[in-house]
């Protein structure tokens, strides 16, 4: 596992900080990184200066996200290295991996905007990647995998997956499920008998489709 940990704080430093945290995943999920601590403050419910204390800047706060996805990335990627079959341990990855994703509608705006050249985001994100390619190669030297399946492969499955939970979560939270198994099938991966998630209904699909942005006050 990664050792890329900071100090224990108190617990109530640590609740604030827990606060700001899923505060500014919200924010940033509606409105983009545009968003100042001022306005995390308050969403968070603490005081600013409390905000300020634990991140001095917009760009602290958002390395702070990143580590702290990263960190559970790694720790699916650990849990998958300990299943015993190659091809069980790259399917526990894929699955634990997009649910996590289908979960977190902030992610793509953290990978974006993270400082990925500073420690610890550099070491964490080449220590992960040497998971993944580990992980693919064992599937694929075991014949559990189409034998032109790469690491990017597990990126772009996950790039997919967070298109149609990030488009559904509202309406069908369920839905990317099914084109996380088709995609999987495809890949050549043997899924358990009772993955087979249903459609969305036509409601659903309707429900779903983009919104026209608000008008601009007059």
């Amino acid at each position: 596992m990664s050792q890329h940990r900071e100090r224990p704080l108190r617990a109530d430093a640590e609740r604030n900080r827990q606060l700001i945290m899923r505060a500014a995943d919200r924010l940033f999920a509606r409105r983009g990184t545009t968003v100042p601590l001022n306005d995390i403050a308050h969403e968070a419910g603490v005081g600013v200066g409390t905000v300020y204390r634990r991140f001095p800047d917009l760009q602290a706060l958002i390395d702070a996200l990143f580590i702290e996805r990263f960190t559970t990335f790694l720790r699916l990627a650990d849990e998958a290295e300990r299943q015993p079959d190659p091809g069980g341990a790259l399917l526990h990855y894929l699955l634990a991996a997009a649910q996590w994703r289908a979960r977190d509608q902030a992610l793509d705006i953290v990978l974006a905007h993270a400082d990925l050249d500073a420690k610890p985001a550099s070491g964490m994100r080449d220590e992960l990647g040497r998971h993944v390619d580990g992980l693919v190669e064992r599937a694929r030297a075991a014949g559990a995998v189409r034998d032109d399946f790469e690491s990017a492969d597990v990126y772009a499955f996950l790039y997919m997956i967070g298109a149609v939970a990030d488009r559904t979560h509202a309406v069908a939270p369920d839905a990317w499920r099914r084109y996380a198994e088709v995609l999987l099938s495809g890949f050549g991966m043997d899924l358990p008998a009772a993955a087979r998630t249903s459609a969305m209904t036509d409601g659903q699909v309707r429900r779903s489709w983009p919104e026209p942005p608000p008008a601009p006050p007059s």
